[in-house]
């Protein structure tokens, strides 16, 4: 049985990593893009995988703050850096999840079970690059 699907999008890049990427819908998203390494306009993919972590693991906690019951106050701050490692260019991706709205141990939980759940996380998750955790403050 295939899964139920919720929504799906196409985004499209024609230029590589300088001009433009945009989404295929008349109202879709079209974005600057420019290699990180220059001083370009821009965005480039390693914002875009800061974005997307980001967003997908703050929507999850703020989530599971809902069904407990806890006002919304965390924040997810991911720090991202290009390298060249042994297999080529690589990402290193750092999340940190800041929830002050409960104490750390809760907010730990918070932080375990969103990893879990936000779909961009289980996209990474094995990969010894990325590293999300929880933090009393940034």
């Amino acid at each position: 049985m295939e899964p139920k699907k919720l929504y799906n999008t196409t985004v499209i890049n024609e230029d590589g990593v300088n001009g433009h990427v945009y989404v295929a819908d008349p109202n879709g998203l079209d974005v600057e893009i420019s290699d990180p390494r220059n001083d370009l306009p821009g965005a480039n993919p390693e914002q875009f995988v800061g974005l997307a972590l980001s967003t997908c693991l703050n929507a999850t906690v703020e989530a599971i703050e809902k069904k407990n019951h806890v006002p919304h106050t965390s924040q997810v701050r991911v720090h991202v850096t290009m390298v060249k490692g042994s297999q080529g260019l690589e990402f290193l991706v750092h999340a940190k999840v800041l929830i002050p709205g409960v104490d750390f141990a809760t907010a730990q939980a918070f932080t375990a079970l969103a990893e879990k759940r936000c779909p961009v996380s289980k996209l990474l998750s094995g990969s010894p690059n990325v590293k999300i955790e929880t933090v009393e403050q940034f």
